[in-house]
């Protein structure tokens, strides 16, 4: 697989899935509503994964030894990546009650950031599990954190 292809996937599925799993347990313990969690996805999907792309873009542009059609497909594929996989995470707030779609969507997106870090650890013949181990950690760090400021703001705010 080209690098810049690789670059937008990875930096794509690890965006996608930590920000808006962090956005999706923070409105749904803040607010307990469906179509915020529903809108605040979309909002993600496309204004995140766009802002992504740029700063894709601009950070492969900054280094000499990169080609233009390098930095076009690391952008692109970074926006088609992020854009689409945080898409999947409105399918389960779709089909279940909102709690059960957060447990779902934790799950499924531990599981591909479990699945990516696997690879890359065993591309870059490091101890696959301690990359795994690593990147989890800090999932489940920004999932915890972003469901107690939910809570705060509730407590706070309401």
């Amino acid at each position: 697989m080209r690098e810049s292809i690789k670059t937008g996937l990875c930096f794509g599925l690890t965006s996608g899935t930590i920000t808006t799993l962090g956005l999706m347990v923070g409105l749904a313990a803040g607010t307990s509503s469906r179509i915020a969690v529903i809108g605040g996805i979309i909002t993600i999907a496309v204004a995140d994964a766009l802002s992504d792309a740029l700063g894709i873009h601009i950070s492969e542009e900054a280094k000499k030894t990169t080609s233009e059609n390098h930095v076009w497909e690391a952008t692109i594929t970074t926006f088609a990546t992020k854009f689409l996989f945080a898409l999947t995470f409105v399918v389960p707030v779709l089909l279940m009650d909102l709690s059960q779609a957060i447990i779902i969507s934790v799950v499924w997106g531990i599981l591909v950031l479990s699945i990516m870090s696997y690879s890359i650890g065993k591309d870059q013949g490091n101890k696959p599990m301690h990359v795994v181990f690593e990147h989890i950690s800090i999932a489940i760090l920004v999932i915890l954190l972003t469901h107690q400021i939910g809570v705060w703001i509730s407590q706070n705010f309401s």
